[in-house]
């Protein structure tokens, strides 16, 4: 009645004096993360903004002739979720290559590969990712012995979920010439069993391997690219923040966008040290191009690997395995130069750390840095509005002092180095769900008290610093449900709780709420445009299924996107 009785108000005659907007959507159960105004029911937007936030009755001095009214029917909506760590290229081609994605069995592994092999031509190279071992019994890396039997005639390259690591087979060995006389490269590891190559490289070892698969074409990249977009808006996501490109694939992503393919937000950073933060360092940053869709001002260092895989870079031995510690996959004193001149030009850097080794001496780099080129030293980062124009690089406050650089991951870190990210004013950009799937192999990995500082969501919020969420998609689903129910229960998809697993580590649903809007916005110096529901900000929401911020934990899994609002502009509608 209330809903029938709310649209029938709108019926009504226009309201003189106020602005029209054209669309209005009412009857929303709606979480606008402004704490002066927390909930509301309708929201006025005119152009790609919002002018109205309040009550349905309130709302109708908007109302003009032409204005579209949206009945969201008591649906749940939030400011729009953003993923603030993703790698959107990997998502588009896990869909277009072996998805190999809830294979929880080696012979289930086997069996999906092997049914692949059947359907390519001889010779040719089969790829695919998603693998992981840890729920196989025994949890195992696999084989080059295991992939032989089934492909002994085309050269295989399988990604490990955490694309960390890799399995090959001898085919693919041999055409890298890796036998048991070659070494180890810096930043990665050729496993071996007996003195042999087992198949299995880890980190920059991939690429021993990886160079010699032939490159995929433009056409099939932008394919790649466009399918992810469309996956990341049907799952709700208004923006995400893609952890790192090639020049390469910069161009396609420009192109995309000139071209109007792409309603999705993005917040693209170029890796490092290279070509692509040369680049960058040199023409400075692309801020809000393509109607406020698209920023380039970050450059990615990816600084260790994986714990999954043994690789992320510890202070003391793994242990499950004594004889080692993992590794970096940069030399510190390489990074240096970059940081300082990154600092001189206004450019954010976010590097990936997963162990505490990685972790301390990424917190050391960065302070050195900022002491090395001081506020009076800097411009102020990029920031605020753009004209729209491609490749357009514009500067304005917040402050020179207010830099926001970002450690991705944080996933291990010591009780000395914890309290650093606030500091040092480091924000710490972290994926839930990494928590609720490394709970089966963690303990094992780290022992019981370095588990004490991995995950630690709601230690770092104590101690004052900022965490922005997101999903590391392809290494994970990718799905803000799964990361939202991540970081409140801090148990596994099926309501598991690890042994020593720290529960007090799970945050409040406002809190997690915080980490995919406001937060995430903050992270990428947009404040002033996003990451809440309020008069004059960009009209980017999500509307759920069901409310996330009530509904039992278990219920947050079943919750789904039913619409995708950017701009104003329904992208996406369920109904």
């Amino acid at each position: 009645m209330r809903a029938a009785a709310a649209i029938l108000l709108f019926m009504s005659g226009i309201t003189a004096g106020a602005e029209t907007a054209e669309r209005i959507f009412i009857n929303g159960n709606i979480y606008t993360v402004n704490d002066k105004q927390p909930f509301a029911q309708a929201i006025a937007v005119k152009g790609d903004r919002i002018i109205f936030v309040g009550a349905n009755a309130d709302a109708e001095q908007f109302r003009g002739d032409k204005t579209r009214i949206v009945d969201l029917a008591g649906k749940t909506v939030t400011p729009g979720f953003t993923d603030s760590h993703c790698h959107i290229f990997g998502i588009g081609e896990r869909e277009m290559t072996l998805n190999l994605e809830g294979t929880n069995t080696r012979e289930d592994f086997l069996a999906k590969v092997k049914e692949r092999v059947v359907q390519t031509e001889r010779n040719k190279w089969l790829t695919g990712r998603g693998w992981i071992e840890t729920f196989w019994k025994p949890p195992q890396f696999p084989t080059r012995a295991d992939l032989d039997k089934i492909a002994p005639d085309n050269p295989v390259f399988l990604t490990r979920a955490d694309g960390h690591a890799a399995v090959v087979n001898s085919a693919a060995l041999k055409l890298a010439n890796i036998d048991d006389h070659t070494p180890d490269p810096f930043g990665g590891q050729i496993l071996k069993t007996n003195g042999d190559p087992n198949g299995m490289l880890l980190d920059n070892a991939m690429d021993l391997v990886a160079k010699n698969i032939p490159k995929p074409t433009e056409a099939e990249t932008e394919q790649a690219f466009l399918k992810g977009i469309d996956r990341e808006i049907k799952l709700g996501w208004c923006e995400i923040q893609n952890a790192g490109s090639e020049l390469s694939d910069q161009k396609i992503i420009r192109r995309a966008y000139a071209a109007r393919k792409v309603k999705l937000r993005m917040i693209n950073a170029a890796y490092g040290p290279g070509e692509a933060a040369n680049a960058l360092l040199k023409n400075g940053a692309t801020l809000n191009a393509f109607d406020h869709r698209f920023t380039q001002r970050t450059i990615k260092v990816i600084f260790d690997g994986a714990l999954g895989s043994r690789g992320a870079a510890l202070l003391a031995p793994y242990s499950d395995k004594a004889d080692t510690s993992g590794f970096l996959t940069q030399k510190p004193e390489e990074l240096r130069p970059m940081f300082e001149e990154a600092l001189r030009r206004g450019i954010q850097v976010e590097t990936h750390a997963i162990g505490d080794r990685a972790n301390r001496l990424i917190l050391d780099l960065y302070e050195q840095a900022f002491k090395a080129v001081p506020p009076d030293k800097r411009p102020a980062p990029g920031g605020g509005a753009s004209s729209g124009e491609p490749g357009v690089a514009e500067r304005r406050p917040p402050r020179a002092d207010d830099v926001r650089w970002r450690v991705e991951h944080a996933q291990i870190l010591t009780e000395r180095d914890l309290p650093r990210f606030a500091k040092l004013g480091v924000i710490a950009s972290m994926q839930p769900s990494h928590a609720i799937s490394d709970l089966f192999f963690a303990p094992s990995r780290l022992g019981m008290e370095r588990l004490a500082g991995a995950y630690a969501w709601n230690s770092l919020i104590k101690s004052g610093a900022i965490i922005c969420g997101g999903s590391d998609a392809p290494v994970e689903r990718g799905e803000p449900m799964i990361e939202f129910y991540a970081a409140v229960t801090r148990k596994s998809i099926k309501g598991e709780s690890g042994v020593g697993w720290h529960p007090e580590q799970a945050v409040s649903r406002e809190q997690a709420l915080r980490m995919f809007t406001s937060n995430a916005a903050y992270a990428a110096f947009e404040e002033n445009d996003k990451g809440s529901i309020e008069v004059g900000k960009l009209a980017d929401f999500t509307v759920l299924s069901a409310d996330i911020m009530k509904i039992p934990g278990p219920e947050i899994l079943k919750t789904r996107c039913e619409m995708t609002v950017i701009g104003g502009e329904i992208v996406y509608d369920t109904r």
